[in-house]
């Protein structure tokens, strides 16, 4: 789930996994409901939650095997567990230090070690990331990419990186409603610059440059980058993705016509910024 500050996004995993009753539509967890049966359903997944608690009079090694009893698990099957998870989080060399003197990255470690102890089939995050310096967010987005080999993960945030970083598939929400649903490719082919084509030519003026590949058909908008009496650097946006495949050819022969330099040209991707913007903005409609 991504979305901005607001969007509804906590709210959505509080909903997901039981901690709010939705006023509308129902929520299955492996094919049970989670307000029929909230105890069967809550031990299908294992949940991060924002900001998660941890009890900081324990030793790493206790909470989770507290966490592991309150999970059902006991005798060789919690030890087990607790052996795996400690290995899967890297927490072996803190495992019995007090949770009060762990750093920041090996608390968070910590707590996700708790929501994973009962090797659940389904996992949902809340803002697993929030708060963690770069290195700690690259170590819990490959737990979150490794685990997702055999996992179901659903998990919330507002960092776009997370999207290639972690997901096969994405839902932007806003204002409560969800405003698009894909794969991340998918999404920035509703970018504006889906098919652009970036350019650098030289031989001729970039004005008249300039001037020549706004009357290529099927171009929106020629953005400027750099332009001088050398040449022209700058954008080609299509006004829609079909005539975007034509732009290489054409713009190959105009410039052979014209006797330009082909310095730079290359078709760009769709931008997930973009299109994050174009659906989150004040200014779109609710």
């Amino acid at each position: 789930f991504l979305g901005p500050n607001g969007a509804g996004k906590s709210t959505t995993m509080r909903m997901v996994t039981g901690y709010l009753t939705p006023t509308a539509g129902k929520v299955t967890i492996g094919g049970v409901s989670i307000d029929d049966d909230p105890v069967a359903a809550k031990g299908l997944f294992g949940y991060l939650p924002e900001s998660a608690p941890l009890y900081s009079d324990m030793t790493v090694s206790s909470f989770l095997n507290f966490t592991a009893e309150i999970r059902g698990l006991s005798g060789a099957a919690r030890a087990r567990a607790l052996d795996r998870v400690l290995d899967l989080c890297f927490l072996d060399s803190v495992r019995n230090q007090s949770v009060d003197t762990l750093s920041k990255g090996y608390r968070h470690r910590t707590c996700f070690a708790q929501s994973i102890i009962h090797d659940p089939d389904v996992l949902i995050l809340d803002e697993p990331t929030d708060g963690l310096d770069p290195n700690q967010k690259h170590e819990v987005r490959s737990m979150i990419k490794r685990m997702g080999e055999t996992k179901a993960i659903i998990f919330s945030t507002h960092i776009l990186e997370e999207v290639d970083a972690a997901c096969s598939r994405a839902m932007i929400i806003d204002r409560g409603k969800m405003v698009a649903d894909g794969t991340p490719e998918e999404l920035r082919q509703r970018s504006p610059r889906a098919g652009a084509l970036k350019v650098s030519l030289g031989g001729a003026s970039g004005a008249a440059i300039k001037s020549e590949l706004a009357r290529i058909t099927g171009v929106s908008e020629v953005e400027e980058a750099k332009s001088s009496e050398a040449g022209f650097e700058g954008v080609l946006i299509p006004k829609d993705r079909k005539v975007a495949e034509k732009f290489t050819h054409e713009v190959m022969a105009l410039a052979a016509a014209k006797n330009w330099k082909v310095e730079e040209l290359h078709t760009l991707e769709g931008r997930l910024d973009e299109v994050f913007r174009n659906l989150t903005s004040p200014d779109t409609a609710a």
